[in-house]
């Protein structure tokens, strides 16, 4: 929930995408008397600037205008397209082209929403708001955890501050954001994180706001329309390859090139004699090896290695925890075998589906309400 009182002298920066989600973050923040300023944050899907794809951003600035315009707010248009491409795509080609499954909208939270902007924009606010749904708790150090902190991490008179989960499990997206800085945590706001999808809905139509009624964006973030096999064509191109049966060695077909597929992955494949499951690649070879069956044992791992573990509040080393690798409502419970400092192997309560290397695997406490930080998966 606002604090309205901790809100007032605060200059507060409203990133509105057009949607359903920031329009009622706007909203929420004028019915409390604050008067934030707005920013659409332009993104496009090329590189070199020229040729920009239809990723329905007109539309998105026309409602991001209005919203803004009802509530008497300031809009700016912040040009991020170049620094998408440098740091977003750049990443997202690099890990699929060594075979590994990245998460762009992980990162572009990290380099663009809470990165890029600040350097453009926010630098100038106390606090940028959002329309995701988490939570933040604050906190003084003297009240910590009290499992394995390291002394080093804490100042004496600091505050922290705790990326929570949302009571929404569908609509909650900390996994999203277990990647940025304590900084950028510090000046996060989440005025709509404690709400239900259903009430933000609710609010948006009796606020008769014109993105009510609009669908949740799909698939990555600023690709709009543009679909994420297409996306990687655009850099990667094709590279055919053979498609073995993991047990056997059997081939079973040719794919069109090991970045297009994901571990874990059955449907769209398209080889002859399925159900197969994508279980292995290797990108040296492009090679793709598939188990065959509907849920074969395979596709499953009980413990993995996890490394460069980013916290996002303190370095500490908890042991018993929850955790989930991909954006799902439910939550696994492990226990971690440390083995350095930022990294250790989890050893989860039940075998994992697809598990893949380059995956985030994001860590919460016993009862997944504070979110440590997430780390990338090496198996």
């Amino acid at each position: 929930m606002i604090n309205i009182e901790e809100l007032k002298d605060k200059r507060i920066a409203v990133l509105l995408s057009g949607g359903v989600d920031s329009s009622v973050v706007v909203y929420e923040l004028v019915r409390l008397g604050l008067h934030p300023d707005c920013f659409y944050i332009k993104i496009g899907g090329d590189d070199d600037g020229g040729q920009h794809w239809d990723c329905s951003a007109e539309e998105d600035l026309e409602m991001a205008t209005s919203v803004a315009t009802k509530y008497d707010c300031r809009l700016e248009v912040v040009d991020c397209h170049r620094d998408y491409w440098d740091e977003v795509t750049r990443y997202t080609m690099e890990k699929v082209r060594a075979g590994l499954t990245p998460n762009p909208d992980v990162m572009c939270n990290r380099l663009i929403k809470f990165g890029a902007f600040d350097r453009k924009c926010g630098h100038d606010y106390d606090l940028i708001a959002t329309g995701h749904y988490a939570q933040t708790e604050t906190e003084t150090s003297d009240s910590s955890l009290s499992n394995s902190v390291s002394p080093d991490s804490i100042s004496s008179d600091s505050k922290m501050v705790w990326l929570c989960t949302a009571p929404d499990p569908v609509k909650d997206q900390t996994d999203f954001l277990a990647q940025i800085y304590d900084w950028q945590l510090r000046k996060a706001l989440f005025p709509i994180g404690h709400m239900m999808k259903d009430e933000v809905r609710r609010i948006a139509e009796q606020e008769h706001l014109v993105s009510a009624h609009r669908r949740d964006s799909q698939g990555i973030c600023f690709l709009g329309k543009i679909d994420y096999t297409e996306y990687i064509r655009r850099y990667l191109g094709e590279l055919p390859g053979d498609v073995l049966e993991l047990e056997t060695g059997r081939r079973i077909g040719e794919h069109r090139g090991h970045w297009f597929y994901t571990i874990g992955q059955r449907k769209g494949l398209g080889f002859g004699g399925g159900p197969w499951f994508i279980v292995k690649k290797d990108p040296e070879t492009n090679i793709l090896y598939v188990s065959h069956g509907y849920d074969p044992a395979t596709a499953y791992k009980q413990d993995f290695l996890v490394h460069a573990f980013h916290f996002l509040t303190l370095h500490c080393t908890p042991t018993e925890v929850t955790f989930k690798i991909r954006h799902t409502p439910e939550f696994h419970h492990a226990t971690l075998e440390w083995t350095g400092d930022d990294s250790f192997v989890v050893h989860s309560s039940e075998p994992i589906h697809g598990v893949a290397p380059g995956q985030f695997c994001v860590v919460y406490d016993e009862c997944h309400h504070r979110c440590y930080g997430s780390g990338e998966i090496t198996v």
